[in-house]
């Protein structure tokens, strides 16, 4: 009736062929980054689509909701917004996290909605490019019937820092594809609402895990760390030379900021005669296959790991240098992967991407997208409860303690308090890298003896090591860029 809207499908093909081709993955733009359980009529958060609610069940009891932008409270439709990267270097994820996220409202609408309210989805692609993120904001935070009630994702940390002042003031609450530690920070991202950990608290995961390996195996540490300038790659170098600090682990080469631009020959160079143990990474996909791939030709004999997303499976499974990240390589994440047995909301991923988007993949990130989903839903049921659906409204039930998100064993369960050192999460999982069991196969082939793989499988869930554990936190680990 009145909206724009890019369908994901589209772009998929196009997408995941910008990913697979690895160097277009190395833009000097940036580079981060990078559930519905429909069996519970109670109402709880992350309930989608337990509607068959009547309009006058709940707190609000069928009385009129004060609204304001992005809301059709004539026909009941709340409208969301994603500003995500769909044809940038991190298209081929992102594509499933948006496409996860869709369907995801597309199940909430299906069973009623809540109270009769539904929500349709906003999607426009910033190609990860500042610029056009901004813009992109700016079109969806207008203060007219063609705005949207929230940003319920904003892929990159550069875009996010951009507008994270501006969506204070507009009072747009913003859900950020991006782990930056700047965003539980009241001060800084008062209107960005986080989810999971930070890249810093991740990297200090990382590192112990890293140095218990490297332990075990009669090795000693020594850590090298390798990052990209900006919020992403900075922040996942310094929690990762805190963890080396606190753990007595020398760094014997430190290439915080180092990665920019398409030469990494003299920083391959020097990693390999670093005499490094350890090596912790926070780039793009790209980035990383130039530098681990030169680096193991050359003799470097390290175990690896990095701040997510830096490896991707659809660059690295299928490269040259595969069984070389079977070997030396292990992923850090923040939550299950595609078809991780014994989880609630996984089990409610598998039954709608398998129905609703059968011609796609499997996918790990479906459970991002799912993620942001049950976030914005629990969301959306207190605004409704409460009988104010207004932007202040969302920041201000962001901002309520007592606030909390079950995310149905997907990722750990989150609350939001204003004190930065209790926000924060400190919990991440790591992932084996394991290319004999990569099985990547169309939703359509699925089946729970055959669920499919993308050779990440899960060596640690919510593991939360000594460092992030005890450390405590007066605010970020960074400041922003901008």
């Amino acid at each position: 009736m009145r909206r724009l809207k890019v369908f994901v499908a589209l772009l998929l093909a196009l997408s995941m062929l910008a990913a697979a081709c690895g160097d277009d993955e190395d833009s000097s733009s940036g580079g981060d980054d990078g559930g519905s359980d429909t069996s519970d009529d109670s109402g709880d958060s992350g309930d989608s689509g337990d509607s068959g609610d009547s309009g006058d069940s709940g707190d609000s009891g069928g009385a009129e909701i004060a609204t304001d932008f992005g809301v059709d409270a004539e026909n009941k439709i709340i409208y969301v917004g994603i500003n995500g990267d769909l044809t940038g270097p991190f298209a081929s994820l992102v594509a499933e996290i948006v496409a996860a996220q869709e369907v995801y409202w597309e199940v909430f609408n299906g069973n009623g909605g809540y109270q009769g309210w539904t929500v349709e989805p906003v999607v426009l692609d910033s190609s990860y490019q500042t610029d056009i993120g901004i813009q992109n904001y700016e079109t969806l935070a207008q203060e007219s019937e063609d705005g949207v009630l929230m940003i319920t994702e904003n892929t990159g940390s550069p875009i996010t820092a951009a507008i994270a002042e501006q969506a204070a003031e507009d009072n747009v609450l913003v859900i950020p594809l991006s782990w930056a530690s700047l965003w539980p920070d009241p001060a800084f991202g008062s209107a960005i609402l986080e989810k999971q950990t930070t890249y810093c608290v991740e990297a200090m995961n990382g590192v112990e895990w890293l140095y218990e390996k490297v332990q075990s195996e009669g090795l000693d540490p020594a850590l090298a760390i390798i990052g990209r300038p900006g919020e992403y790659g900075e922040d996942g170098s310094v929690g990762a030379a805190l963890a080396a600090e606190a753990l007595g682990i020398p760094v014997v080469y430190d290439g915080t900021g180092a990665v920019a631009g398409d030469d990494r020959t003299a920083i391959i160079s020097e990693l390999v005669s670093s005499g490094a143990t350890m090596v912790w990474v926070t780039l793009t996909p790209g980035e990383l296959l130039d530098i681990f791939g030169n680096s193991v030709t050359q003799g470097l004999r390290a175990y690896w790991s990095g701040s997510s997303p830096s490896f991707n499976y659809l660059v690295h499974m299928p490269s040259d240098f595969a069984a070389e990240f079977s070997e030396y390589y292990f992923q850090s994440q923040y939550q299950a992967p595609w078809a991780t047995p014994g989880i609630p909301g996984m089990e409610d991923i598998i039954a709608a991407m398998v129905e609703a988007r059968p011609e796609l993949n499997i996918s790990d990130v479906f459970t991002t997208g799912w993620i942001e989903g049950i976030m914005a839903e629990t969301l959306i049921r207190t605004a409704i409860d409460q009988g104010d659906l207004t932007r202040a409204n969302m920041v201000a039930i962001s901002q309520d303690p007592s606030f909390s998100v079950d995310f149905k064993g997907l990722s750990a369960d989150q609350s939001w308090p204003q004190d930065y050192n209790e926000a924060v999460v400190r919990s991440s999982w790591i992932y084996d890298v394991d290319v004999s069991k990569f099985n990547l196969i169309p939703l359509a082939d699925y089946t729970p003896e055959n669920p499919g793989s993308t050779g990440l499988i899960p060596i640690e869930q919510d593991y939360i090591g000594s460092v992030a554990e005890n450390f405590v936190f007066d605010g970020p680990c960074i400041e922003t860029s901008g």
